[in-house]
């Protein structure tokens, strides 16, 4: 009797992540899925930011074959959320930093083109582009956040009995900082 009595107990209390769990699964395909969104809206914006460069930069042509073929590297690699894993996440990072990188050193290569700075529809693609930059920082915040909240649920007792028990989740990977020592430095804008 005493036997049974500990196993319903377990069972009630591992039953906290009968609903939680899947929740947060959810929640965290869904801040998946508007982190790629973000990032094909940047991958979207490209190819008119660099056509506006090319009339005023036509010399730069190896910065804008990096940012073009960066983009297309980028907009190759996508994951699945349920394939989502230390070895994919790490693959679609590098992929969007070599975008990322590419980008600064285009937007470097716009600060010696004072016509350029000036046009409206640079102006405008900029700020779209900046706009674009800060979507992608929420959408990556949102992401983190459904990453820590699931995590928790599937490795912070009692929910994570559950989980152990019948569902089997694996704890998913961050977003990690690919190069610290490159992220330290800005990139130099000199006149």
């Amino acid at each position: 009797m005493k036997n049974l009595i500990i196993v319903l107990s377990l069972l009630t209390l591992s039953s906290c992540g009968m609903q939680s769990i899947p929740t947060a699964l959810n929640e965290v395909d869904a801040t998946w899925a508007e982190v790629q969104n973000q990032y094909k809206r940047r991958i979207d914006l490209i190819p008119n930011l660099v056509s506006t460069v090319k009339g005023f930069a036509a010399h730069e042509k190896e910065t804008l074959t990096a940012v073009v073929e960066a983009r297309a590297k980028a907009s190759s690699v996508n994951i699945d959320a349920s394939k989502l894993n230390s070895q994919s996440m790490a693959k679609f990072q590098a992929a969007q930093g070599g975008l990322s990188s590419a980008l600064s050193k285009l937007m470097v290569v716009v600060e010696k083109y004072p016509d350029l700075k000036a046009n409206q529809n640079f102006l405008d693609l900029q700020r779209q582009l900046e706009g674009t930059e800060n979507r992608i920082t929420v959408s990556r915040k949102r992401y983190i956040e459904s990453i820590k909240g699931f995590n928790n649920l599937v490795t912070v007792p009692p929910t994570s009995w559950y989980n152990s028990i019948f569902l089997k989740h694996e704890k998913k990977p961050q977003f990690q900082v690919e190069n610290l020592e490159e992220a330290k430095n800005a990139p130099k804008v000199q006149f």
